[in-house]
């Protein structure tokens, strides 16, 4: 079980091809951005506010509590 996020899924959904594009469009460093997307790190509570308000979504719509199969 762990926090996931659904961002790479988001960034192609827009026609962001480009993760510095999207990383741009949120106000995030690339680097940032894209330990996020790649699962490295997840955003914090504030960061995952903040880009659910840019990207017009629900917090719930970026991450998500990913549940083992036994729960």
């Amino acid at each position: 079980m762990g926090v996931k996020n659904r961002l790479k899924e988001i960034r192609h959904q827009m026609f962001f091809d480009k993760k510095k594009d999207i990383a741009e469009f949120l106000g995030l460093a690339p680097t940032n951005y894209s330990r996020y997307e790649h699962q490295h790190v997840q955003p914090s509570l504030e960061m995952a506010l903040k880009m659910a308000k840019k990207l017009n979504m629900k917090v719930e719509d970026i991450v998500y509590l990913e549940e083992s199969p036994d729960e």
